[in-house]
């Protein structure tokens, strides 16, 4: 139970429904589609519209989306995999031969061709019930006649600015009057606003084919892109069967690669061997453990993930609760892991945000252009900030997740959803990059080893293990600190916080929505 004597948030109850979004606004405009009728997948494809206006540094329509979905809160969850593929002209060879080891995120060869919006449009056409139109109309007047800049947003867009330099269309956008908005601040986005407003008249045809299609690739041809109309004309987003791995009576689902949400389950299926609940919460053996599970985990995403056409290593063997006894008997309880090499792992940002309506219809979507504002690159003539998503590709020809025409790179962002006993119980997601699995597996086991509610359990402190050193933020006692340190592990201040996540849980025996919204965030839960 929380402890009104210090800051903090409560949980967030409803009845009829429950949103949670990384917003203020996104959540008002979910909350107001439920109340309006729709279901929850109108209320998140509404929610993360307005997303892609008000929070333009985590994601856009020029970046890729998942979802995961339970339809009547069942236990069949469908998948969707809305994650863009490179051009069809990409070729390793040439990159090479220009002597790059590895693909920049501002560079127009880290843009792959967007998903978003035909992940909205298949997932409104399948399981949508009001008007297209409709959904969009509250982004569509975010960007047309302004927003007020929330405080993480201004935060995180100050720290951008010199990104945003590099791209003379961005820096007009983005950088009113040289600099970046402050808190409170009105901004605008008109040529946003006005693509938007052909996407809701015309569909997924709107984005994909025509001037505003030719627009974006002229924009990225002119910095040496290889992208062609037909790239973005032949784009199909994908329905997926996702992946599951039981922990502790839940199933935990996730999207198949090329997402990585097989880490977070292998995480899991390490820590299922552990009676955690025994260490306590914020206790270093607790952390110590996760840390450990998390790297054996990012060790095996570094060698084998990729996209699923290129995976050389089958999913039921990373899946394996017998391979995870194997890793887990790696792990000294007592001592960190010595010569660790460093993983490569990085933190970015996206928008994360979870749906529950009157009917249980369970959805949980997440949205991104990777790295802030993506690749930077901006195209004025239709309010289109590019992602950076093909920054992830490897350019060893030896690696499965290497550069190749018309393939995908292996993708940090994931939503999760948990079943129990045939039915939905939590829809989830924690945002951050790379760190992502981590904040999965931090999340679950607070709210299933230390029964916490979805605001306690991401609340919770975080740590987040890059490597050889341990990123750990500074809400984390100091009991916790030199427990770490004794077991050897380098520690450094998380700077900023890690990650950020939404969560809703389903009481069905007391007829009740629990949601949370992480504090890192400007976002909040709202149910009625």
């Amino acid at each position: 139970m929380r402890d009104f004597d210090f800051p903090g948030r409560s949980a967030v109850h409803g009845i009829n429904g429950a949103v949670a979004t990384s917003h203020p606004y996104a959540s008002q405009t979910a909350l107001e589609v439920l109340r309006n009728g729709g279901n929850a997948v109108d209320a998140a494809i509404a929610a993360v519209a307005t997303l892609c206006v008000v929070e333009p540094h985590m994601t856009g329509i020029g970046g890729d989306c998942f979802v995961l979905y339970a339809p009547g809160g069942g236990g069949e969850v469908v998948g969707l995999n809305g994650s863009g593929r490179a051009p069809a002209a990409a070729d390793l060879e040439t990159l090479r031969t220009q002597g790059l080891e590895a693909i920049d995120q501002t560079s127009p060869h880290a843009v792959t061709i967007p998903g978003a919006i035909d992940a909205w449009c298949r997932l409104h056409e399948r399981h949508g019930s009001m008007d297209f139109a409709e959904l969009l109309a509250p982004a569509i007047g975010y960007a047309r006649d302004g927003y007020a800049v929330h405080a993480r947003v201004a935060n995180d867009w100050h720290s951008l600015a010199g990104k945003l330099r590099n791209n003379e269309a961005a820096a007009a956008q983005f950088l009113p009057g040289g600099a970046a908005p402050r808190e409170g601040d009105l901004h605008r986005q008109p040529a946003l606003a006005d693509t938007l407003t052909q996407i809701a008249r015309q569909g997924r045809k709107a984005f994909y084919e025509g001037p505003i299609a030719e627009a974006m690739v002229a924009s990225l041809k002119a910095l040496g892109g290889v992208h062609a109309l037909e790239d973005f004309s032949s784009f199909e987003s994908e329905w997926v069967t996702p992946i599951s791995s039981a922990y502790r009576g839940y199933d935990i689902h996730q999207i198949p690669p090329n997402n990585q949400g097989v880490v977070a389950l292998v995480m899991l299926n390490i820590l299922e061997g552990y009676d955690l609940a025994k260490f306590g919460p914020l206790s270093p053996l607790r952390t110590h453990l996760e840390i450990e599970a998390g790297r054996l985990a990012y060790d095996m995403r570094n060698r084998h993930l990729a996209d699923l056409e290129a995976l050389e290593v089958s999913l039921d063997r990373l899946l394996s609760k017998d391979w995870a006894a194997e890793l887990r008997a790696k792990i000294d309880p007592e001592c960190a892991f010595p010569d660790i090499p460093d993983l490569g792992l990085t933190t970015s940002d996206t928008v994360y945000l979870t749906v529950v309506d009157r009917d249980l219809n369970t959805v949980s979507v997440i949205n991104s252009l990777f790295h802030g504002f993506g690749s930077g690159i901006l195209s004025a003539e239709t309010g289109v900030v590019f992602q950076s998503r093909g920054a992830s590709f490897r350019l060893d020809p030896a690696h499965p997740n290497r550069l190749a025409p018309n393939k995908r790179p292996m993708h940090t962002i994931m939503p999760g959803l948990a079943t129990r006993n045939g039915q939905a119980e939590i829809g989830y997601g924690v945002m951050g990059g790379d760190y992502q699995p981590f904040g999965h597996a931090r999340l679950l086991t607070n709210l299933i080893d230390y029964e916490m509610d979805p605001q306690a359990g991401l609340d919770c402190p975080r740590v987040f293990a890059l490597g050889n050193r341990v990123e750990v933020e500074k809400s984390l006692p100091t009991e916790t600190l030199l427990g770490l340190q004794q077991r050897g592990h380098t520690l450094t201040l998380a700077t900023p916080s890690l990650g950020g996540g939404q969560c809703i849980r389903i009481d069905r025996k007391r007829g009740v929505l629990t949601a949370g919204s992480d504090p890192r965030k400007d976002g909040c839960a709202l149910g009625y």
